[in-house]
């Protein structure tokens, strides 16, 4: 198994996102489809892959690719695919599934339909009737789209979006992973301040430190591949080995993050605790009507209220507006601002048109990020 094709799947919106931390990864066969990035590597790409991406939500095992729109093509093709290759005779492998605009249209008919086809394949590999399936975990999909059938292995376990530090429940958490994509989107280098004046229980600011100092985000959790025999532990600990020698700890941070809400900021502080960066972030509670931002070429990012619940939205509207004010005539002129919201007279609020808009997701909520690019740092400065 030298060469494996995997997918790394992605919220959409973060497709480029993605590809580009593939890239940067020293991955080329790259391919971008909406949701996916499919890649190929070898069995360390899935260490790398599941330690270093920031902004994928999970890296699957790409098992196989065909054509089914009947339940005897699903079954003879899923069972002429490598299973041996990677399922141990104690295998755990629930199957999950999903149909699309296909002709075969019941999800639980095609889980239990692949589910049936590898036990028959494993009964041939292992020469037995019953499988107790008590060993490491390898999570199956089958995914029909348009009457093509796309089989996967679940490398990861839980979404990569959980990292480890984060213990505490904040409302309305922004999601770890959508985090790290709007610091990445944003051009911030970590020679520049940046601000988060909306922090709630710190999320960005821990990301962007994260980035700042090259920290695989992975280092502080375990993922389902670790346990199969299939992958060497000599693997994951070069992996592992290779990321701890290419963080950057000695980095200076100039990172801030605010927040109304003292429990908030509590949370927030333990947080950055458990993640290492007790001293690269500093913390306050603050109300964004204080904010006063003098340092230059810095990068305000945020993910104010969006007045979701009924009777909300007239304060909300009244914050965006007193944030606009605010920027014109407390934060320096050379900051860059980055604003994600779901509020679609949001430009109107603020008091000024973006530079650029792109459409993501915050869990279910479609959401804009408005972009205010101020200018880069005169080369030969310190924030250069």
């Amino acid at each position: 198994m030298n060469k494996i094709e995997l997918i790394a799947t992605t919220p959409f919106g973060l497709e480029s996102v993605v590809a580009r931390e593939i890239k940067q990864l020293g991955y080329e066969e790259i391919t971008v489809d909406i949701g996916k990035v499919t890649f190929a590597g070898d069995e360390k790409a899935i260490c790398r892959s599941n330690l270093w991406l920031r902004t994928a939500d999970r890296v699957l095992v790409k098992m196989g690719e065909f054509q089914a729109t009947t339940f005897e093509e699903l079954f003879e093709q899923t069972k002429a695919l490598a299973w041996e290759n990677w399922l141990p005779e104690d295998a755990a492998f629930p199957v999950e599934g999903r149909s699309v605009k296909s002709m075969l249209s019941s999800v639980p008919a095609c889980q239990g339909i692949v589910k049936k086809a590898i036990v028959e394949k494993l009964k041939e590999t292992y020469k037995r009737e019953w499988f107790d399936e008590t060993g490491p975990q390898y999570s199956i999909e089958v995914s029909i789209h348009k009457d093509v059938a796309t089989l996967t292995i679940d490398t990861s376990g839980a979404g990569l979006h959980k990292r480890g530090y984060r213990k505490l429940s904040a409302e309305a958490p922004l999601k770890e992973t959508l985090a790290a994509a709007i610091v990445l989107l944003s051009r911030w280098t970590p020679d520049r301040p940046l601000y988060d004046p909306f922090c709630g229980s710190g999320t960005i600011p821990i990301e962007a430190a994260m980035i700042g100092k090259n920290i695989a985000p992975g280092l502080q959790r375990e993922f389902d591949a670790q346990f199969w025999p299939t992958i060497h532990e000599k693997l994951w600990q070069e992996a592992e080995d290779e990321a701890f020698d290419l963080a950057n700890n000695q980095q200076e941070l100039s990172i801030f993050g605010s927040d109304i809400d003292s429990n908030a900021i509590a949370m927030a502080q333990t947080h950055a605790n458990i993640a290492g960066l007790k001293h690269d972030i500093r913390w306050q509670v603050q109300p964004v009507s204080n904010l006063q931002l003098d340092q230059k070429y810095g990068c305000l990012i945020g993910n104010p209220p969006y007045g979701e619940r009924l009777g909300e939205m007239r304060e909300i509207e009244a914050l965006y507006r007193q944030f606009g004010s605010i920027i014109k005539t407390s934060v320096d002129p050379t900051w860059s601002v980055f604003i994600l919201t779901s509020h679609p007279e949001f430009e109107r609020l603020f008091g000024k048109r973006s530079d650029k808009k792109r459409k993501l997701y915050n869990g279910r909520i479609q959401c804009n990020l408005y972009q205010y690019f101020g200018p880069f740092p005169p080369r030969g400065s310190k924030n250069s």
